[in-house]
């Protein structure tokens, strides 16, 4: 714990919990969005930046895979509806 005392605030290691808190803190619809945004471009605490912006990159992530099923699903339905109409 001294070691951590010795650590300028910008640079101090965050605690699992803390990662914990900050997933459910993001999970907020858009509390949690505001908060993500906030954080990402903060300079306080480099450790909880690089979090936020792991966050938008995972969402990122997920809006893409979303993207690409629903695309792939709408192609499918539309070519069963048309073999069905025939």
């Amino acid at each position: 714990m001294e070691e951590n005392q010795n650590i300028p605030a910008q640079y101090r290691v965050l605690s699992a919990w803390s990662y914990f808190g900050y997933k459910l803190l993001f999970a907020i619809p858009l509390v949690g969005f505001i908060c993500a945004i906030i954080f990402a471009f903060d300079d306080s605490n480099l450790n909880r930046r690089s979090y936020a912006r792991s966050y938008f990159c995972e969402l990122l992530i997920v809006v893409i895979v979303i993207v690409v099923v629903a695309i792939i699903f709408g192609a499918g339905l539309a070519s069963f509806m048309a073999m069905s109409l025939r």
